[in-house]
C-alpha cells in the first residue's frame, strides 16, 4: 500500500497493545532496539522528512521527549498535536481526524485515555498507529523495559525464563503491559497487588495464552513478599495514575503493604535490577534508598524508551 511518504510492500500494522507483535517480531524489536542503542543514526526509515503526528491528550515528559527525538533522528519531522487544543472526539470525531491525519503524516503516536479512542483511529487512519499511553496499556514502555533488561542480563536470548515482580497497582495500564509484555518475551511476570487492585481477567487471560507458546507465566499475588521473593527483575509504578488524582487519599492505605524499600529488596535475587517507569513519588510506591540504589536501572530504562520507540516505528513502516 501507498501512503503519504512512505511505500510499503508489507500490511499495515499497529502497535496498540503488547500482544500485538509475536514473540519472534518482539526479538526483531528489541534486537533493533540494541543495534540502534549502538548507533542511533544507523537507520533513516522518515528520511525526507516524512512527518509522525505526535499527539498528547494526557501529561507528558519522557513520552514526548523520546518520540520527538527518536522520529528526528529517523530522519523524520514530528508534528506535535496538543490534544487540549485539537479535542480529538469532541471538536470533531476520531474517524474524521484520523481521515485528515492518514493522508498527510506516515505515522500516529497518541498518549490518550481509553483504548477503544486508539482502535477507532487504527481502523480508519491508514498508516501505523503507536500507543504512547492509554488507561488499559502502556507498551512502548514495557519495550523499554524489556530491553533494559536484555541490556543488564547479556542480551535479548536472556530474557525468556527471567522472573520480574511487579508490586503495586495490579489494575494499571503497567501491569497489564508488563503480563502481556513480559509473556510475550517468555518471563514469568508476578502481579503483587492488593486483591481490589487486580488486573483486568481478560487481559490475564490473554497473557496467560501468550505464555503458554512461549514457556513464560503469570501469576497474580495478593501478598507483596511472596512476589518479590526470588526475582530477577522488580518493578513498581505510582499508585495514582494520570486521572485518578481524587482518589488518592482512599488509594494509600491499601497499597502501602506493597511499597518496594529495602526489607522487599532484600528478598529478590541479590543481583535483581529495579525498573519504574517514572514519575516516580520517594516514599510512596518506592523509597529513595530503592529508586537511587545501585540496583536501580531507571535511567537506562527512560533512555532506552527512545531506542525502543525508534525499533518499533522502523519495524512498522519497513516490516520485519
Amino acid at each position: 500500500m501507498t501512503t503519504t511518504g512512505t511505500t510499503r510492500t508489507t500490511a499495515l500494522r499497529h502497535f496498540l497493545r503488547d500482544d500485538d507483535l509475536t514473540p519472534a517480531e518482539l526479538r526483531t524489536v528489541l534486537e533493533l532496539t540494541a543495534t540502534l542503542r549502538a548507533d542511533r543514526f544507523s537507520r533513516r526509515p522518515l528520511a525526507g522528512p516524512q512527518s509522525v503526528a505526535v499527539i498528547f491528550d494526557k501529561p507528558t515528559l519522557r513520552t514526548q521527549v523520546s518520540f520527538v527525538t527518536g522520529v528526528v533522528e529517523l530522519g523524520g519531522y514530528p508534528m506535535v498535536v496538543d490534544g487540549n487544543l485539537a479535542q480529538i472526539g469532541v471538536r470533531e470525531s476520531i474517524s474524521d481526524s484520523a481521515h485528515v491525519l492518514g493522508r498527510q503524516v506516515s505515522a500516529i503516536v497518541w498518549r490518550t485515555h481509553a483504548q477503544t479512542r486508539l482502535e477507532e483511529m487504527a481502523e480508519v487512519a491508514g498508516v501505523p498507529v503507536i500507543n504512547a499511553l492509554t488507561d488499559s496499556f502502556h507498551p512502548c514502555q514495557v519495550l523499554a523495559d524489556l530491553a533494559t533488561i536484555a541490556q543488564h542480563r547479556g542480551g535479548v536470548e536472556a530474557l525468556s525464563g527471567q522472573t520480574l515482580a511487579h508490586v503495586g497497582d495490579g489494575s494499571s495500564n503497567m501491569a497489564h503491559s508488563y503480563l502481556l509484555g513480559g509473556a510475550t518475551a517468555g518471563l514469568h511476570v508476578r502481579i503483587g497487588c492488593p486483591p481490589e487492585f487486580a488486573p483486568d481477567p481478560r487481559i490475564l487471560a490473554d497473557a496467560t495464552a501468550r505464555a503458554a507458546q512461549t514457556g513464560g507465566s503469570v501469576t497474580v499475588l495478593t501478598d507483596r513478599d511472596e512476589a518479590l521473593s526470588g526475582a530477577d527483575v522488580v518493578a513498581t509504578d505510582t499508585w495514582v495514575s494520570m486521572g485518578k488524582e481524587d482518589e488518592a487519599a482512599q488509594r494509600e492505605a491499601p497499597f502501602v503493604p506493597f511499597r518496594l524499600d529495602a526489607d522487599g529488596m532484600a528478598l529478590a535475587a541479590p543481583d535483581a535490577i529495579v525498573l519504574h517507569c517514572l514519575p516516580a513519588y520517594r516514599g510512596k510506591e518506592i523509597t529513595a534508598e530503592v529508586l537511587d540504589g545501585p540496583q536501580s536501572v531507571i535511567w537506562d530504562e527512560a533512555e532506552n524508551r527512545l531506542h525502543a520507540q525508534k525499533a518499533v516505528i522502523t519495524f512498522l513502516l519497513e516490516g520485519a
